[in-house]
């Protein structure tokens, strides 16, 4: 079961596992990282997921797609290179360790 580990604003890390196939959002939501509200429940409609991904994970985790990129222009007080849509990256293998930070406009 691959772990990811969510960041907060003071640098405390929350790790949690993450079913194969799950979102980032649902696993925060699952298991109540603060920040990740997910209010659309995860149907790209809104910005309540957005996290920061680490830059060693760029590559992996991929750009958004063109109506995420739109809700991160439009939704986020605060966008990044690394800006995505928790509900938009699906968990593999691959993303084992994956590390967001959790922005802190979202506390």
């Amino acid at each position: 079961m691959p772990k990811v580990v969510y960041v907060d604003e003071s640098g405390v890390e929350r790790t949690v596992d993450a079913a194969l196939g799950a979102n980032v959002m649902a696993s925060a939501v699952r298991n109540g990282v603060p920040g990740i509200v997910g209010e659309c429940g995860g149907n790209n409609s809104c910005a309540t997921c957005h996290v920061w991904v680490r830059e060693e994970f760029l590559d992996v985790v991929g750009a958004p797609g063109d109506l995420e990129d739109d809700l991160l222009d439009l939704g986020v007080e605060d966008r990044r290179p690394g800006s995505r849509l928790g509900c938009q990256i699906e968990m593999t293998a691959e993303l084992d360790g994956l590390v967001v930070d959790v922005p802190p406009s979202q506390y």
